[in-house]
């Protein structure tokens, strides 16, 4: 799975220089699961960047920076720490075009582990992603249970950069 993800953002970075990776230690460390790994050495240290400890912050920065033509694909570095970013994805990420009558966009993506495969305990377990599921202007993707990584890394799932 983790080669699927960084395939995907990899080829997305290569096809359109607007894609950002940015969050908490994905830049020189490679993330947390080293999803990144070797992406700042490839594209630089302004295409994918390490970001302070602040979900709310890397989410915010996301948006804007979205509104005005980036592409950022950003990592939360474990989906129980998404919630001081909640109300920037469902209120503004969600929002905006809607709000804007089109003229900004959004296209972001927010990566977030989720679940409790890491035997990581109360704050390294959650699965938040049924909040996401029904809020108007977000689209949510979670891999199945048994998707193998070899399938995740088809043309189909890689990020769309429109």
């Amino acid at each position: 799975m983790i080669e699927a993800i960084r395939d995907a953002m990899d080829v997305s970075m290569a096809r359109d220089e607007r894609v950002i990776v940015y969050g908490e230690d994905v830049g020189f460390f490679g993330g947390v699961f080293r999803c990144t790994q070797g992406l700042q050495a490839k594209y630089g240290k302004n295409r994918c960047f390490d970001a302070p400890i602040s979900e709310s912050g890397i989410v915010g920065s996301a948006i804007g920076m979205a509104a005005y033509g980036l592409k950022p694909c950003v990592e939360v570095q474990f989906a129980d720490y998404v919630y001081p970013a909640y109300d920037q994805i469902v209120s503004e990420a969600a929002r905006l075009r809607y709000r804007s009558n089109g003229d900004f966009t959004c296209p972001i993506v927010v990566r977030m582990p989720t679940g409790g495969g890491i035997f990581g305990g109360q704050t390294h377990s959650q699965s938040p992603e049924a909040l996401f599921t029904h809020v108007s202007g977000l689209r949510r993707w979670c891999r199945p249970i048994r998707m193998m990584p070899r399938g995740c890394s088809s043309r189909r799932s890689r990020i769309r950069t429109r």
